[in-house]
């Protein structure tokens, strides 16, 4: 492959599987390198499954599909980390989304074993920043791609309104007969927003598991209500009446307070 860009030193290209998607409490449990070498232009590839030392979470299986049998007899991080840390060397970097979950991650995993993975010197390469930036996701954007119309009074509030319903139509018609892959499970559908506005729900909020809009409380596998943020984070929200208090005496979103109190006297688990 003869990349259209002129390299002046190694890029490394990577992304990583996880047992979670909290980049300090999680471990890499698979990651994937392509060196693209800047002299030559030629591709080294490394790939290592990792055991994380820790169980992976029902959600990660889900969407990665491997499992703690699979990672169980294969080396822990810190002792691929010399060669791993070897191989990128003072490269470059570039993922999916990789600036705010694969490189912070990979920092935390070599901190662990006692290397200073710095990101001093290198350009950081994130083509879903790139992804955003050329093809927006704004309400003017998705008027001209469902709609072929142009909108030039953003942000006034009715004419917001009106092209929100007018892209609404326009997404549930583009979509009608038309064969889409759902990212959360990878299985291809006919029509993946269905004929009501249950169906639609249903696609959007597949998977979520949040109790509150905010995320400050979540479900765990269990469908037990754990906190999402601080020093709890993880915790049954039953176990801790105390931190429950806190929050309703705080300054927090009346329905995060409301959510404690129902914990707290019992009302939800």
């Amino acid at each position: 492959m003869i990349f259209p860009f002129q390299l002046d030193k190694d890029l490394v290209i990577f992304d990583v599987e996880t047992t979670g998607p909290d980049v300090y409490k999680d471990r890499i449990i698979q990651i994937a390198l392509v060196k693209i070498v800047a002299e030559t232009q030629e591709l080294v590839q490394k790939q290592y499954l990792v055991n994380p030392l820790q169980p992976i979470s029902k959600e990660s299986i889900e969407i990665h599909g491997i499992t703690d049998e699979m990672v169980k007899n294969e080396l822990p991080f810190k002792l691929i980390a010399l060669e791993l840390y070897g191989f990128i060397g003072n490269a470059d970097l570039a993922g999916y989304n990789s600036n705010r979950f694969d490189i912070p991650l990979l920092i935390e995993e070599f901190a662990r074993t006692g290397f200073d993975f710095s990101t001093e010197g290198r350009r950081l390469i994130d083509a879903l920043q790139i992804f955003y930036k050329l093809e927006p996701r704004t309400l003017k954007a998705a008027m001209q791609f469902y709609c072929k119309e142009s909108f030039e009074n953003a942000h006034d509030a009715m004419a917001d309104t009106l092209a929100t319903m007018k892209v609404l139509v326009g997404q549930i018609d583009f979509y009608k007969n038309k064969e889409r892959e759902i990212p959360e499970s990878g299985i291809k559908v006919i029509n993946p927003l269905g004929d009501s506005l249950q169906s639609i729900h249903e696609f959007i909020n597949v998977n979520d598991k949040r109790v509150d809009f905010t995320g400050r409380f979540v479900r765990n596998e269990n469908d037990e209500i754990i906190f999402n943020f601080g020093n709890q984070k993880g915790n049954l929200a039953y176990q801790h009446p105390n931190v429950l208090r806190w929050i309703i005496d705080k300054d927090f979103p009346l329905q995060v307070k409301n959510i404690a109190q129902a914990i707290l006297t019992g009302k939800l688990r």
